[in-house]
C-alpha cells in the first residue's frame, strides 16, 4: 500500500499545522498549491514533494494524485468573492472524479460545523454541500465538521484576538450571544489524522467540538482573561453584515471577502449535535478553550511564526498571528558577511536573541512600549548581491499597543528605514 498522502490547500493554515504532524509520523507528503512558490519559506519545504495544481482546472489533477493512497481536502474559495459557493462545488466535483480515476482509497475533508436542517449562512451551507458533493464520488470520504478554531493563525481565532485586544467596548450585534462549540487546532489535528487508520470513520461524516458551548460573546471575554484585559459588550439590535465585514478587514488580518463570509456565519449556533466523533475516536483528548488561548499566546514569538508573507522584492505591513509585521528589503552588491559585520557593530543597541553567522540576526527591541518588538536581519546570496532583508515584529498589548503602532510607529519606520540604508552604504564602503 501507498504511503504518499497528498495535502490540498497546502498554503492555508490546516495545511501547514498538518503537515508537519504527518512528516513526523513518517508519510509521505505530496503538498498542491495553486502557487508553490508561497511555501518557498515553510520549514517543511524541502521535505515534502511540492505539486502545482488548481482543483478548478480538472486537468492539474491527474499528476497530483498519481500514487497517492490518501488525499487531504483542505480548500475553501470564500477569498474569491461573488459566486465562491457555486466554484467551491465544481472544485468538489472535479476532485471526486480525478481522484476516482487515479484509484484513491480515502478522502479526508475538513468542513464547517452547523444545523443544516436550519437557516444558515452562504458559506456554511457551502462547506456542507461541498462534503455531500464530495461523497458522490466512489472513494470513501471522511468528513469532520469544526467550528471556531481555537489556534495561533486561525482566521476566526485571530479575528477573536484582535477585536478583543483593540476595543475596551467591543460593539456588535445580538447574535454574539450565539452558541458555538471551539475546538483547539491541536484536536482538529488529532482528528485528521486519526482518521487515516481508523477505517471505522470511512464514509462517514463527524461534527467535532471541544468540551465547553460557549458564546461568541464569552469566547472574547476569556481571550480578554488570559491577557489581563477588562472588556465590555455595546450589544446592538442590527449591525449590517457589510460594515462588520469593514470593520473586521480594517482591524485584523481577516480580509474582508472573507470577513464577510464568516460573520454571516455567526448569525446561527454552532455546535455538536450529533458526538459519533467521540465514540469513533475515543483517543481524543479534548483541549478547553482556556489551555488553547494560553497555548497561542506562547507562539507570540518570531521564530514560532507561519512565514506565509515572504516572497521577493517587496516591502510589507501586515497582521499576522497575533503581530504587526513591517518587512523592508535591498540590494546590496556585498557579500554576506560584510553586511553582518556592519550589523554586528549595531547589535549592542539590541538585545541580540539569535544569530547565525552572516544569515540571520534577531534582536529584542529595548524600547519601553505597550507590547513588545524585536528586530530581524536576514541575508541572501547570489551572484555579486545580497539581498537584505529588515522585518519588525510588534505584538501590541490592549488598545495602547494598537495606538503606539498606528500613530507613533510611522515615524520610528522612517528611522528604521534610514538604518537599513546605512547598513546598505556601510557594507560597499572600500
Amino acid at each position: 500500500m501507498s504511503n504518499l498522502i497528498l495535502v490540498t490547500g497546502a498554503t492555508g493554515y490546516i495545511a501547514s499545522r498538518l503537515i508537519p504532524q504527518l512528516l513526523d509520523r513518517g508519510y509521505q507528503i505530496r503538498a498542491l498549491a495553486r502557487q508553490p512558490q508561497r511555501l518557498k519559506n515553510r520549514s517543511w519545504f524541502h521535505q515534502v514533494e511540492i505539486t502545482q495544481g488548481d482543483v478548478t482546472i480538472p486537468s492539474t489533477l491527474a499528476p497530483a494524485l498519481e500514487g497517492v493512497s490518501t488525499a487531504y481536502y483542505l480548500i475553501h474559495n470564500m477569498a474569491s468573492g461573488q459566486g465562491y459557493t457555486g466554484r467551491e462545488l465544481d472544485a468538489a466535483r472535479n476532485f471526486a472524479r480525478a481522484a476516482e480515476t487515479a484509484g484513491i482509497q480515502h478522502i479526508i475533508y475538513l468542513g464547517g460545523l452547523a444545523d443544516e436542517e436550519q437557516h444558515i449562512a452562504p458559506h456554511m451551507r457551502s462547506r456542507i454541500e461541498t462534503g455531500a458533493t464530495l461523497r458522490q464520488g466512489k472513494v470513501p470520504v471522511t468528513e469532520f465538521r469544526a467550528g471556531v478554531i481555537a489556534g495561533s493563525g486561525s482566521i476566526s481565532f485571530e479575528m477573536i484576538r484582535f477585536m478583543t485586544e483593540l476595543l475596551p467596548i467591543i460593539p456588535g450585534p445580538y447574535w454574539l450571544k450565539n452558541k458555538t462549540q471551539p475546538i483547539a487546532i491541536q484536536n482538529v489535528m488529532d482528528y485528521l489524522l486519526a482518521a487515516l487508520d481508523n477505517h471505522s470513520g470511512h464514509g462517514q461524516v463527524f461534527e467535532i467540538g471541544g468540551p465547553q458551548v460557549t458564546t461568541y460573546q464569552e469566547l472574547m471575554l476569556l481571550y480578554a482573561k488570559a491577557r489581563g484585559h477588562k472588556r465590555r459588550f455595546l450589544l446592538l439590535p442590527y449591525v449590517p453584515v457589510w460594515f462588520m465585514a469593514f470593520g473586521i478587514g480594517l482591524t485584523t488580518p481577516v480580509p474582508r471577502p472573507i470577513a464577510y463570509a464568516l460573520v454571516g456565519g455567526l448569525s446561527s449556533d454552532s455546535v455538536v449535535i450529533h458526538n459519533a466523533a467521540r465514540k469513533i475516536y475515543p483517543e481524543v483528548n479534548l483541549v478547553d478553550f482556556e489551555s488553547a488561548t494560553k497555548e497561542a499566546l506562547t507562539r507570540l514569538h518570531p521564530h514560532k511564526l507561519e512565514r506565509v508573507w515572504d516572497d521577493e522584492g517587496r516591502t510589507r505591513m501586515l497582521k499576522h498571528e497575533g503581530f504587526f509585521i513591517c518587512q523592508r528589503e535591498l540590494k546590496v552588491a556585498a557579500a554576506p558577511e560584510k553586511i553582518f559585520s556592519v550589523i554586528t557593530k549595531l547589535a549592542d543597541r539590541f538585545e541580540v536573541e539569535y544569530m547565525e553567522a552572516d544569515h540571520l540576526l534577531l534582536a529584542h527591541l529595548k524600547i519601553k512600549t505597550p507590547g513588545e518588538g524585536w528586530l530581524e536581519w536576514r541575508a541572501g546570496h547570489a551572484v555579486n548581491v545580497t539581498t537584505i532583508t529588515q522585518t519588525v515584529f510588534f505584538t501590541p498589548r490592549g488598545f495602547g499597543g494598537f495606538f503606539f503602532w498606528y500613530l507613533l510607529y510611522p515615524i520610528i519606520a522612517l528611522a528604521f528605514q534610514a538604518l537599513l540604508k546605512n547598513i546598505a552604504r556601510n557594507s560597499v564602503v572600500k
